[in-house]
């Protein structure tokens, strides 16, 4: 058995898990909706378009977006190509039935990208405000996000365990790289919206 057979068949028993002991009609409501104001990074777009506006959090508005723009370039387009893991619901012998609450997609799952540019975007929350409670919000928007994709069935643990690494691992690598150039100076300091 290979290593991601094995990590695959641990992933399944947390999936099936998932799915015979903790579905209900309220969850059911509730994850699709995670994984919705999350898909093409819509909610962290909004959000850095408003930080954008104000001189005292245009680094972090930035920060968000350029972490997540470099993370799907890796984990969109790149990694999940490289690795081409199948997707827990596009599987042909699945030992349970499961009732799809999301369409089955048919790109590659590992690493999950919805994780990847949530905790990207909560880990460049954390990096550059002072104010950590919305970092906090930021994180446990990120941990729902990513918990929605296995409640759903289109990911496995492991796919957002290293999304989730991933995106924290590029917001952190965009932060300390807009200090060092002096983009984040750049920022502070530049009137982007004039009168």
């Amino acid at each position: 058995m290979g290593f991601f057979d094995y990590i695959t068949k641990i992933d399944f028993s947390i999936l099936y898990y998932i799915q015979e002991h903790l579905r209900c009609s309220f969850l059911d409501f509730l994850m699709p909706l995670f994984g919705f104001i999350q898909e093409g990074g819509m909610v962290w777009i909004v959000i850095s378009i408003i930080l954008i506006c104000f001189k005292k959090t245009r680094y972090c508005g930035f920060a968000i977006l350029l972490a997540m723009g470099i993370d799907t370039l890796i984990t969109e387009f790149t990694l999940k190509n490289i690795i081409c893991r199948v997707r827990p619901c596009n599987y042909n012998d699945l030992k349970i039935s499961i009732d799809m609450l999301v369409s089955r997609p048919d790109s590659y799952g590992f690493p999950s990208n919805h994780s990847a540019s949530a905790f990207a975007a909560a880990t460049a929350l954390l990096v550059t405000l002072k104010k950590k409670r919305w970092a906090i919000l930021g994180y446990i928007l990120a941990t729902a996000i990513a918990l929605s994709r296995l409640y759903v069935f289109v990911h496995f643990p492991s796919d957002v365990l290293v999304g989730a690494i991933v995106g924290s691992l590029i917001a952190l690598l965009v932060c300390f790289l807009m200090k060092k150039t002096g983009f984040k100076e750049f920022l502070i300091h530049k009137n982007i919206i004039e009168r």
